[in-house]
């Protein structure tokens, strides 16, 4: 038995590459292989398609893709853990279990449940439940209502047997921590250790974005894309691990793609809350250890709450899209009475028909800075692509406004052309509603070969609230003479979403540049260059482990993910936003520090 446990991820989403999960089994380098399918809008999809067919309600692609490699994963004893059973892990499992045994090839499924509130919606409005960011009750019709559990059932299940673990809702994390818990026999008291394996989770939960995928410094690793190698976690028992990848593969491991994972949909870089434990990353060290190997150490953990985080879908009104391309001398500005010519025109015939307005309209002109706000530079375009997108609670007023998107083609602007997807079709707005929920009221229940174990989480106080790191103040050059030059220029970042909040992380280059980061790019200072998206306050937390700061900007998504009119929903194009930004310093800098003061012109 090797000393470390090595856990390889092959898919960050439903949709991801169905070859990532072939090209690490074959790499030989794997001892566990996790798959993680779900989103917030993934759960509600999958609730519908259970109520509409009782057999379905999980990825299915996942049995198909577990068979085709069965023989190898029985062959070479690796152990598969996922969230690919949504909000049907027993049909997921029979489906597999019909493959595999059609295949020929006998391997023990496990599931893990539990997780399903949708019984106990009454109950939960009853108590008062909120949400918990907002404060709104609970909604009438949920379309799914799932915990986020942990990974100690997961751990439970693999104790049992289980040559593949299927879940329902649980944290992506835990789809990596309950093989290392299983493995090194940790408690749920070793939280230096939970909250180490967690991160191990976490930089490989979404797959290539560990390997270079979407990096700040994306030419270095664009010759490569077509082969992207995905991550690979070889974890130790004293929660250290090396990421790397398969060899031979596409993609780059470094202390920058690694950090930039780290970074990703985290708020507070000291408290991060999971089932099984508080993290506190903030003193997290990356080493590069050779080629495509970085060394993972120094993460904390304190106890868990008592509660876990639920995610609960509902049905909000209607939502259409149309995009259209408009060319010409002043496309941008033809988009845009275009836009309001629509609006203004569905809005008279909502009136004649005794309908309300729209509850919201929003209107991006792509190709024309749209998301860059009043830092938009290329205004005068001759190209764009307008996306008019629109909510309302009748679907008789989209439908109206379906009918009256096309005809601007020959009613308004020369230059109207490629409708994409023709008319745009009214479909159910969807929004998350996050709560908590005791945990005492979420047991998980452990399924292996019929055999059925009651894993009951542990409830736990508050936990105590990590001590504040005093900050300190690096000296600045004194230098009087000075140069802006773009962010992206010092730092490298990521950003992600956590509901209505998009958070950005921002990694300096150089240890030298922290002090100078933190005194020019300020909470303030960023919200004041977001003003048109952050409606919310911003909180910069500092991360002085990976030499930087977490910016959180609340309420800067139009609602976040299912409900958000955006095309960017999910915040994934903030940090590229934010890499503009312009910083001022020392002359000598240029030079000294050989910085690229040519990746963008900047402005005073």
């Amino acid at each position: 038995m090797t000393t470390t446990l090595n856990i390889g991820c092959g898919a960050g989403f439903w949709g991801d590459s169905g070859e990532a999960p072939r090209q690490l089994v074959e790499s030989g380098q794997i001892h566990v292989l996790v798959l993680d399918y779900l989103a917030e809008i993934t759960m509600s999809l999958l609730a519908r398609a259970r109520g509409k067919d009782s057999s379905l309600g999980y990825a299915t692609d996942f049995p198909k893709v577990i068979a085709a490699l069965a023989p190898q994963i029985k062959q070479q004893g690796i152990k598969v853990v996922t969230n690919a059973g949504g909000v049907n892990p027993q049909a997921c499992r029979a489906a597999l279990a019909a493959l595999l045994k059609e295949a020929g090839v006998d391997l023990t499924i496990g599931i893990v449940t539990g997780d399903d509130l949708l019984p106990q919606v009454d109950a939960l409005r009853e108590q008062g439940i909120r949400e918990m960011f907002t404060g709104d009750t609970f909604p009438d019709k949920p379309w799914s209502a799932n915990a986020y559990l942990g990974a100690f059932p997961i751990a439970a299940a693999l104790e049992e047997g289980a040559d593949i673990v299927i879940t329902g809702r649980c944290v992506d994390s835990a789809l990596a921590l309950g093989p290392l818990i299983q493995r090194f026999k940790w408690s749920p008291e070793d939280y230096d250790k939970l909250a180490a394996g967690s991160l191990a989770g976490h930089v490989v939960e979404c797959g290539a974005q560990a390997t270079g995928g979407i990096c700040t410094d994306w030419q270095s690793v664009a010759d490569s894309w077509d082969d992207m190698g995905f991550p690979i976690a070889e974890c130790a028992a004293d929660g250290s691990f090396v990421v790397t990848k398969p060899k031979r593969t596409g993609g780059r491991v470094g202390t920058d793609t690694v950090a930039e994972q780290i970074v990703y949909e985290i708020g507070d870089p000291g408290a991060y809350l999971l089932p099984d434990v508080t993290c506190d990353f903030r003193h997290v060290s990356l080493e590069s250890v050779g080629e495509d190997r970085v060394r993972v150490s120094g993460a904390r953990g304190r106890a868990p709450t008592d509660q876990y985080k639920a995610s609960v879908t509902y049905q909000d009104g209607f939502r259409a899209t149309g995009t259209m391309m408009i060319g010409g001398v002043d496309a941008r500005a033809k988009a845009e009475k275009v836009a309001a010519a629509i609006l203004k025109r569905t809005r008279r015939l909502f009136g004649e028909r005794g309908l309300t307005d729209y509850r919201r309209t929003d209107v991006e002109v792509l190709g024309a800075e749209s998301n860059w706000g009043a830092h938009a530079r290329t205004r005068h375009t001759r190209e764009v692509i307008l996306k008019l997108s629109v909510h309302h609670d009748d679907k008789k007023a989209l439908e109206i406004f379906s009918r009256e998107v096309i005809p601007a083609a020959t009613a308004m602007a020369q230059g109207i052309t490629g409708f994409s997807g023709g008319r745009p079709a009214p479909t159910p707005l969807v929004r998350l509603f996050s709560c908590l929920v005791p945990k005492a009221q979420v047991p998980a229940t452990v399924d292996v070969e019929s055999i059925s174990v009651l894993h009951a989480a542990q409830p736990v106080a508050t936990p105590a609230v990590a001590d504040p790191d005093p900050v300190v103040v690096e000296e600045v050059s004194a230098s009087h003479v000075t140069r802006a030059v773009p962010l992206i220029a010092l730092a490298y970042g990521r950003s992600g979403d956590k509901g209505d909040a998009s958070n950005i992380g921002v990694l300096a280059r150089k240890p030298e540049f922290v002090g100078l980061l933190r005194e020019q790019l300020t909470a303030d200072k960023v919200k004041h260059y977001f003003a048109h998206f952050a409606e919310g306050p911003v909180t910069r937390f500092e991360w002085p482990g990976l030499h930087g700061f977490n910016f959180l900007m609340e309420n800067a998504l139009g609602g976040g993910g299912m409900a958000s009119l955006r095309y960017d929903p999910q915040g994934k194009m903030m940090a590229q936003i934010l890499m503009d930004y312009p910083i001022q310093v020392p002359e000598d800098w240029i030079v000294r520090f050989g910085l690229n003061v040519t990746a963008g012109a900047v402005e005073a």
